[in-house]
Order: structure tokens, then sequence, then C-alpha cells
């Protein structure tokens, strides 16, 4: 068994685009439009590990999702988490859990799912401002 990629679905490809790739770092691997179905697929992976996937599914005609948390979460190793935390943040990304523990953050993309970036190796030590910032919203 091998894993492939975990489908998230979105209302807003372009500000999902936005915030997966731009402000999160992943990059599209590949984009499948299906007329007859109305959707698109676009496939994203991570720099050191293009094949653990993400797949984005974008239905053309508008719905309403929600649930975002009943799904879990996405999880991602960073090199450096208070580096990745201030580069989403200077992208208008919320914290909604910052790395107090420099070990651990979640956001959430514009859906409202919910991804957690862990620090890759030991927990970095704590330091300001994140020590201090407190939780904001659900994650």
């Amino acid at each position: 068994m091998r894993y492939l990629h975990t489908m998230v679905r979105v209302t807003d490809l372009d500000a999902s685009l936005d915030f997966y790739c731009n402000k999160l770092g992943l990059s599209e691997q590949r984009r499948i439009d299906v007329e007859a179905g109305r959707f698109t697929l676009v496939f994203l992976g991570a720099p050191d590990n293009p094949d653990s996937q993400v797949e984005l599914t974008h239905n053309w005609d508008p719905e309403e999702l929600s649930g975002g948390r009943n799904f879990g979460h996405l999880a991602y190793a960073v090199e450096d988490i208070y580096a990745a935390c201030q580069r989403l943040m200077d992208g208008g990304v919320t914290l909604n859990r910052p790395p107090r523990d420099g070990h651990m953050a979640f956001i959430r993309s514009p859906d409202g799912i919910s991804v957690e970036l862990l620090q890759e190796g030991a927990p970095l030590a704590p330091r300001e401002p994140w020590a201090s910032m407190e939780n904001v919203g659900s994650w």
C-alpha cells in the first residue's frame, strides 16, 4: 500500500491556491479540468515530498461547504516553525494555535481546513512573541 493524496473540497480555487501555494509553500503538481462533471482537480505537493499530495477539488457550480473540522487536519513538518509562522502571518494568515512550544502550530485554509505545522526534529526553544500568543478561534 502507498499513500496517494488527501482530497479537500474548496469553494474558491484562486483563494485556495494562494493559501496552499503562495503562503503555505506547496506547488502545483498537476491539474485536471473535467468539463462533463463541471469540476477541477488540482494536486499539490510539498517541495521535499511532492508525491504526498493534497488534491483540491473545485466544483464549478457554487455550493456551501461545512464541517472542515470534521475532516481533521493536514500536517506538514517545517524546517523552522517560527520562520514558517512569521511568513504565514506576513501573508495575512491567522495563527489559530501559535507555536508557543516551538513545536506545533495550527492555521486554517480559506475553506476552514485545519493545517498543522510541526517543527522538524526537536522543538525549538520557546521565544517571543510566540510564547505569549493566545489561541484564536478553533483549530
